[in-house]
């Protein structure tokens, strides 16, 4: 009988390559898991922006209500693509881009009319200049990339001018609170500032799941050296009708610190400015 062996969660030094291999082989692998377990509460054509449940057809992070209709789209680490088909009701034309073919499969399984799926890395776009009028992206790429910055001046590259580029992540303050929903979660346990990312390896020391630390001020400094104005940074509460428990978010946490940070920027006209910390 071979016992399959469990990774090793460490905190260790990792770049864009590792980081990328790690993250399209850990979503393959999941997919199917995070599809069947989170699909109910994702639904199969809304748009949350977190596990708090806020919703873009009531926020309207992307523009007031009407907006959308006739805008070419680019969604970010789309998953299953629930994001992309709401856009699409709404009268846009998406993309739905994600590093991972099993999750496009069930983007496909659950219903691709309307969209463009393409399957890319975050950090090399494959569009033209000027493509696109709006980029967005729930909890897609940005946590798991080395180089956020990179990432952002390519969303910047295929943006028209004006171009809006709303994101979320997870908030940067949980990075000091163990990732558990009860108690156990509310006590600090680690340093704001240790920005060494999380890594989960295998028994060769290969990393097969990663995700990076920013402190908000590095994510408000990364979307400048990317090219953005920073129009509103959205810290949603948790609602009372919420009850679920995903990951570490949790109504007991919830109530107590974002779990949450969503960035809305709009394309600095000026150019890239300053750099990464």
């Amino acid at each position: 009988m071979i016992q399959e062996y469990e990774p090793e969660a460490t905190r260790r030094a990792t770049g864009d390559a590792e980081s990328s291999r790690a993250s399209r082989g850990w979503w393959d692998r999941n997919a199917d898991e995070y599809q069947s377990e989170h699909g109910g509460f994702l639904g199969d054509d809304r748009f949350v922006w977190g596990p708090e449940g806020l919703d873009e057809a009531e926020a309207r992070l992307l523009g007031p209500d009407g907006s959308l209709r006739g805008l070419d789209v680019l969604e970010i680490g789309a998953g299953a693509a629930q994001c992309s088909r709401w856009l699409a009701a709404q009268g846009a034309r998406p993309v739905a881009l994600d590093l991972s073919h099993r999750q496009l499969q069930h983007a496909l399984r659950i219903g691709a009319d309307g969209l463009r799926l393409v399957q890319a890395d975050a950090g090399a776009l494959p569009f033209r200049d000027g493509s696109f009028d709006l980029a967005c992206s729930a909890y897609g790429a940005v946590p798991f990339v080395a180089d956020p910055v990179r990432v952002f001046r390519e969303v910047r590259r295929v943006l028209r001018p004006g171009g809006r580029w709303v994101f979320s992540v997870t908030h940067p303050i949980r990075w000091a609170f163990p990732d558990e929903p009860g108690p156990e979660g509310l006590t600090v346990a680690a340093s704001y500032f240790d920005r060494t990312p999380y890594v989960e390896q295998d028994e060769r020391g290969r990393a097969v799941y990663v995700e990076h630390h920013r402190t908000l001020g590095d994510r408000v400094r990364d979307v400048v050296a990317g090219g953005f104005r920073l129009v509103d940074l959205v810290e949603p509460e948790w609602p009372s009708w919420n009850g679920q428990e995903w990951g570490g978010w949790s109504p007991l946490r919830g109530n107590l610190i974002p779990g949450t940070a969503v960035f809305v920027c709009e394309r600095d006209e000026r150019g890239p400015r300053g750099g990464a910390v």
